[in-house]
């Protein structure tokens, strides 16, 4: 499985650090899309749908994405709870339009949670 983030939102680099502590087979792949390197490696993805939500490659090279992404991801490490309400149907439609804004907005949200701007490294210690 390889998960493909916006390693310059503050946000999505927690819960990739979080997700990596707990992936404790090293099951999922990590895929910053901001790195320099990222189209050539991937030539075959379109970045800016990438960008615009979270994805995952399943091993059988079907992508998802947003919460479901973010809950297969979780699931893989054995932590699926977390995000399964989400996924159920009386909640998953609210769910995936708050999500879609939160995407939308996400270096804001993440400025305004953490107090970091978009593409903080923050010394190097967030991965």
């Amino acid at each position: 499985m390889i998960i493909f983030y916006d390693g310059h939102c503050p946000l999505c680099r927690t819960e990739m650090r979080h997700l990596r502590h707990h992936d404790k087979h090293a099951e999922i792949q990590f895929e910053d899309i901001q790195q320099d390197d990222f189209t050539q490696r991937y030539p075959d993805l379109n970045w800016d749908d990438l960008n615009n939500r979270i994805h995952v490659r399943q091993p059988d090279g079907t992508m998802i994405e947003g919460l479901d992404a973010t809950h297969a991801a979780w699931k893989k490490v054995g932590k699926g709870w977390l995000y399964a309400p989400l996924r159920w149907p009386v909640i998953r439609h609210v769910a995936d339009k708050a999500y879609l804004l939160f995407a939308k907005h996400r270096y804001k949200i993440s400025y305004w949670v953490t107090g970091q701007k978009r593409g903080c490294e923050c010394g190097g210690k967030d991965e």
